[in-house]
């Protein structure tokens, strides 16, 4: 299939620029893929579609203030930093901008948000085929400790922000409430939508709500550029899948109950352990590069609760595949299913509405 095939038209206007007032106060657009009929909800609806015995799948990842600002010691020049993964403590690959005076060997002293210098540097020690440059931190037992100070949310460039503007307001509200284990550098948008009272009104039903770790790169938002989508290729991301959520869904499975995934990094990273292990869900570790496209099969994952995402991007494709598995009108789905959201002022995403596929 060729890229241009998921491309859309949508009104800057209805681009995010600030979540709802209240986490559930999203809009739902539901699509029954049986039927292909849509219907308009709130999200607070969204447990009127669970049965008891479902397991509810979320990514729990936590988003870091993986921006950095800082100078350069030989000039002066100012960088920004983007962190994107860690090797190991004080070790990590990241963007720099501007990226062409970020030459090995470079030492770059760390500022605060207000401009103040601090005792933390970076060295840059490698460049890799994309251009991200590998850095050392020294001055701090764990760069990871000193973010909170340091460092600003990552939000998406088409999320706009003056200086510090909201700084504190998206510290809180670009990470989901049950947000644990530290590493990501873009929000799993799909779970931004849930309070605490809606997750207990789930476990109510009988409901297990569980939970798998993929720490989100800037790959998974990163448009397709090829012409032909079969062509591109997927950064590596990290993933984990403990022992409960493991147990929880092999018994839903063998009752005959649902497994619902919220968010594409959730769905990724169940298909991607079921692809390894002969279509179970088993508790493991690894990275994945999975790349989840028309015409795809699903071995887990029953239904999938996203945002809205941007066109020709992976995850946009990944929708696709999943509102017809095994078939490529999917795509043809998806897209009415988003005009029809444009036509109804949605709000698209990491600050926008909700779509579920069941």
């Amino acid at each position: 299939m060729k890229t241009t095939e998921f491309d859309f038209d949508l009104p800057p206007g209805l681009i995010a620029q600030r979540p709802a007032e209240q986490r559930d106060q999203s809009r739902l657009l539901v699509l029954t893929r049986k039927s292909m009929e849509l219907a308009h909800r709130q999200f607070r609806d969204f447990p009127e579609y669970l049965s008891a015995g479902d397991v509810l799948v979320l990514n729990d990842s936590k988003v870091i203030p993986a921006r950095l600002r800082g100078l350069n010691q030989a000039t002066g020049g100012r960088f920004e930093i983007l962190l994107i993964e860690e090797n190991a403590t004080n070790d990590w690959w990241a963007m720099l901008r501007p990226g062409k005076r970020a030459r090995i060997g470079s030492r770059i002293q760390l500022t605060g948000t207000d401009g103040t210098p601090h005792a933390i540097h970076a060295t840059v020690v490698e460049i890799n085929e994309e251009g991200h440059r590998r850095l050392r931190f020294e001055g701090v037992p764990n760069i990871l400790d000193s973010l909170e100070l340091l460092g600003e949310v990552p939000l998406p460039p088409y999320v706009r922000r003056g200086g510090n503007e909201l700084r504190a307001f998206d510290l809180e509200r670009y990470q989901t409430l049950y947000a644990g284990p530290p590493g990501s550098v873009a929000a799993p948008t799909a779970g931004l939508h849930f309070t605490k009272n809606l997750l207990d009104r789930i476990r109510e039903k009988g409901v297990s709500v569980c939970y798998v770790t993929l720490h989100v790169g800037l790959g998974t938002f990163t448009p397709v550029k090829t012409e032909d989508i079969e062509n591109h290729r997927m950064h590596e991301e990290r993933y984990e899948v403990p022992a409960e959520t493991a147990v929880a869904i092999s018994i839903a499975t063998e009752h005959g109950k649902r497994i619902l995934a919220v968010g594409t990094t959730t769905v990724r990273v169940l298909e991607s352990v079921a692809l390894a292990n002969e279509g179970r869900v088993v508790p493991t570790r690894g990275r994945t590069q999975i790349f989840i496209r028309p015409p795809a099969q699903f071995k887990v994952v029953g239904g999938l609760l996203t945002n809205f995402h941007l066109p020709r991007s992976t995850l946009l494709m990944l929708v696709s595949a999943f509102a017809a598995p095994g078939e490529t009108r999917g795509r043809e789905m998806t897209l009415k299913a988003y005009a029809e959201a444009v036509r109804q002022g949605y709000r698209f995403f990491s600050y926008g509405d909700a779509m579920l596929i069941i």
